[in-house]
């Protein structure tokens, strides 16, 4: 079975964007800079467990409060 490159390209993109626009969404609530949070994650998800343990820390991390 052949592995088409680049259906394999586009699913690693789709994978990056999506882990990336979760890390600012959760960023957003969860830290003081979200950009940069989900500049990381979309980073992490190059490498697909790590992007998933990425999300996983930022969703058991406690919200920040806002003044």
């Amino acid at each position: 079975m052949d592995i088409n490159a680049t259906l394999l390209g586009r699913a690693v993109i789709f994978f990056v964007l999506i882990i990336g626009v979760i890390s600012y969404l959760l960023g957003r609530t969860k830290t003081e800079t979200p950009i940069l949070t989900g500049i990381v994650g979309a980073l992490l998800a190059l490498v697909p467990p790590l992007g998933l343990i990425y999300i996983g820390v930022l969703i058991f991390k406690k919200d920040i409060i806002k003044n």
